[in-house]
């Protein structure tokens, strides 16, 4: 028997292609190419409306997918529900955390799937591992493990929701508008944490509205522009005024939906 091939790391971790979507009439997602790589942040931007959100249901399995596919690792695959995209490897943190807060902060990040000696809470091995993950992230700003939620700031909840998401050995982390409501000083220490996530070897996706954000920690850029790709570039190949252009309009210039590379989408890798 041969060995099989090691992984090109080039593949993307996740990959959509042709990604059709609707909500009875109405068409949201139009033909959508999307892709994440492993040790990278990709920012997905795109104005109110133009399917950022139903996007990244379809990726964590709330949505079905109407038509196209959908690669984890360069494999097609079947995402019926978020069960699915967590087998995967898929976490995503939406912006309302889903944080409890009249529980400690071990006893959120294993909600639902508590560690059990028996009939009997494994409160050791739990309170280990939620300390370990956050060493490992780097995270200095929570004393305990045992801190109620409720007596947490924003940055610190939004650590948290991050750390509960990177505890299940995950593949790709979806984070929805981290630093949204947050100070400068409590921003800038998502965002750190944001591209540890990455330089740990996971596939980062952020969805932001903050220009700012996006160029300090992200090394994609996918523009959706009502519910169409209209590029996915290089952070480092393109400014600030063409992500607004492509936003607010699906293209600027040569890139973007009526771009000069004949397929509609505008897309460089």
């Amino acid at each position: 028997m041969t060995a099989s091939a090691p992984p090109d790391p080039r593949t993307p971790v996740i990959e959509l292609r042709g990604l059709d979507k609707s909500f009875g009439p109405v068409q949201v997602l139009h033909d959508v190419a999307f892709s994440a790589h492993s040790g990278e942040v990709t920012a997905l931007v795109g104005d109110n409306g133009a399917g950022k959100s139903t996007l990244v249901k379809c990726v964590g399995g709330i949505h079905p997918i109407d038509a196209g596919e959908y690669l984890f690792d360069g494999v097609p695959v079947q995402v019926n529900s978020p069960r699915d995209a967590a087998a995967l490897g898929v976490e995503i943190v939406y912006q309302d955390l889903a944080l409890c807060d009249n529980l400690d902060i071990v006893q959120n990040m294993f909600l639902g799937r508590e560690k059990r000696n028996g009939l009997i809470l494994d409160e050791y091995t739990m309170e280990e591992l939620a300390a370990k993950t956050l060493a490992g992230l780097s995270v200095r700003t929570v004393k305990s493990v045992r801190q109620q939620v409720s007596s947490l700031s924003g940055g610190q909840r939004q650590t948290v929701a991050i750390a509960k998401a990177v505890l299940w050995n995950s593949k790709v982390v979806i984070l929805d508008e981290p630093t949204a409501a947050l100070g400068v000083a409590q921003t800038q220490q998502v965002l750190e944490l944001v591209r540890r996530l990455a330089d740990r070897g996971l596939a980062v996706v952020l969805i932001s509205h903050n220009m700012n954000d996006v160029f300090a920690v992200s090394d994609r850029i996918a523009a959706l522009y009502l519910g169409r790709m209209a590029a996915q570039v290089r952070t480092c190949d393109v400014t600030h005024a063409q992500v607004v252009e492509l936003i607010t309009s699906g293209r600027s210039g040569d890139l973007g939906l009526a771009g000069t590379n004949g397929n509609g989408n505008g897309a460089r890798t």
